[in-house]
């Protein structure tokens, strides 16, 4: 655990969907992950819901997104937290917990996200992605898509 950085135990999953559309697109890093700020560690692997442990401490993730909002220079009101969505991940340095922010834009933000060395990708265009970020996205898929 690295106690300098308060985010080394916590992830952000960014995401787009049209409210119209239903489109959903997920926000990928030049590095290849979904997983902001930095990607899971090798060998992560996600809890299911009865395995999760509950923490003393934790990060709201309204804080984790005003530190995705300076390292990826964006307005404060473009990301929005999905309360109903938090995933335990178990990895070699210990737990890892995952949240969810959607672009409140009516149209998907590619210009911006590409001069961030990011891309929206849609679920097929991610297949491959490592074991636990894939149940990542599966499990975040079905939650945009029983909002």
């Amino acid at each position: 655990m690295n106690s300098n950085n308060p985010f080394s135990n916590y992830r952000l999953l960014l995401y787009y969907k049209g409210d119209i559309s239903a489109l959903t697109l997920f926000v990928q890093h030049s590095n290849g992950s979904v997983c902001f700020p930095q990607p899971l560690p090798a060998l992560s692997s996600a809890l299911e819901p009865e395995e999760y442990t509950d923490s003393k401490v934790s990060v709201h993730p309204s804080a984790l997104i005003q530190n995705i909002n300076q390292q990826l220079q964006l307005d404060n009101d473009l990301l929005h937290a999905e309360a109903e969505f938090s995933v335990q991940i178990d990895t070699p340095n210990g737990i890892i917990t995952v949240y969810m922010a959607r672009f409140m834009l009516l149209d998907p933000p590619h210009k911006l996200l590409q001069s961030r060395a990011c891309q929206l990708r849609t679920l097929p265009e991610l297949r491959g992605r490592p074991p636990a970020e894939m149940e990542l996205l599966r499990r975040a898929y079905s939650t945009v898509m029983e909002s």
